[in-house]
């Protein structure tokens, strides 16, 4: 919270500010907030929404400068399934685990039109675990593993067109459930002037069918300039490749072609900088509150509300005790055991 905001909130709140004589110590809180996370580690969980062959696991191995493991998957599938794969990363002392889920086979049916649906699912499904951890009389928040997905990265296909119909009911469907960030897949194959055009176009559609993607924060002021300059850099053209290519003296990530040579790193070359910056470097902890904050909210009050809880009475009065509907809290707990 920025200085500004933080006078203005305490002076709502009719706060007093008082104006010590000496050190007291609680200015190590950051320090212990610090300490206890790095203890605990940290999670993250991507969700990657793609067709068959846009290089969704490419540019995953490229993000994290790892290989996972990954097979190739069929366009024969005929449904949408998900798959999950979770691996503990370290950096410095930092852990991290990481879940990837990946869909296989999407958009490769012929009737396409419930394609999204799996992936509603999936999603909803995370929200109920852990709704239902909360509504446990013994809990275990610290040791429970979140399983939300904090982020969908949705890939395009590099046509230069229109978005496809596909793409607008999933992402419809997707956005009130997970932050979004459109990424165009294998941005190499279209040229710069294509590539520009085609991502004004994409953001006009999603303008125009009222689409919510992701927006990186402005209410921090180091990051605030930063993350105002990505937000127009949506959607993210992006090229990965885990392969080494000596340009010049040196070796560096790229793909090799007939016509050149495109480096992964090179923000001249493509977006991929960009994205690993503002998803993993800048944005990951804002990203994992907004699930939460957001989306599981969102989610837990529904829940709630067809449980029979309220929080506002006939008259739009709050209301300071209230029991849920009994026979719908039966019914909620047999279909729970």
């Amino acid at each position: 919270m920025a200085s500004s905001e933080m006078a203005r909130h305490l002076k709502r709140e009719n706060i007093r500010s008082l104006t010590m004589s000496g050190h007291v110590g609680f200015e190590s809180l950051p320090d212990q907030l610090v300490n206890r996370s790095i203890q605990q580690g940290f999670c993250f969980n991507i969700l990657c929404v793609g067709e068959t062959g846009t290089g969704k696991s490419t540019l995953i191995d490229t993000l994290f400068n790892t290989n996972f493991e990954d097979y190739e998957s069929s366009h024969f599938c005929p449904n949408v399934k998900l798959k999950a794969q979770t691996y503990e990363l370290q950096e410095s002392n930092v852990q991290l685990k990481l879940t990837i889920v990946t869909t296989v086979g999407f958009g490769d049916q012929i009737n396409k039109e419930e394609s999204y649906q799996p992936i509603v699912d999936y999603i909803d499904d995370q929200f109920e675990a852990y709704f239902q951890e909360e509504l446990k009389i013994k809990r275990s928040p610290f040791t429970y593993h979140d399983s939300h997905i904090h982020v969908c990265l949705y890939f395009i296909s590099p046509t230069g067109h229109s978005l496809k119909t596909l793409d607008l009911l999933t992402m419809k469907n997707l956005d009130s459930k997970v932050s979004i960030i459109p990424v165009i897949a294998k941005a190499d194959t279209v040229s710069k002037t294509e590539l520009q055009k085609f991502k004004i176009k994409l953001m006009s559609e999603l303008v125009s069918n009222g689409l919510q993607i992701y927006q990186f924060p402005m209410d921090d002021d180091t990051i605030a300039k930063v993350n105002a300059a990505m937000n127009g850099q949506l959607p993210f053209a992006a090229v990965g490749s885990m392969d080494e290519v000596k340009v010049g003296n040196e070796m560096v990530k790229a793909g090799q072609y007939p016509w050149g040579v495109v480096q992964v790193e090179n923000e001249n070359h493509c977006g991929f900088v960009k994205l690993q910056e503002m998803l993993i470097c800048t944005n990951t902890e804002d990203l994992r509150e907004q699930t939460h904050t957001r989306h599981y909210e969102l989610y837990r009050r529904c829940k709630l509300e067809e449980m029979g809880f309220t929080d506002v009475g006939p008259e739009n009065k709050l209301v300071k005790s209230y029991r849920p509907n009994l026979s719908t809290l039966r019914d909620f707990t047999k279909k729970r055991e």
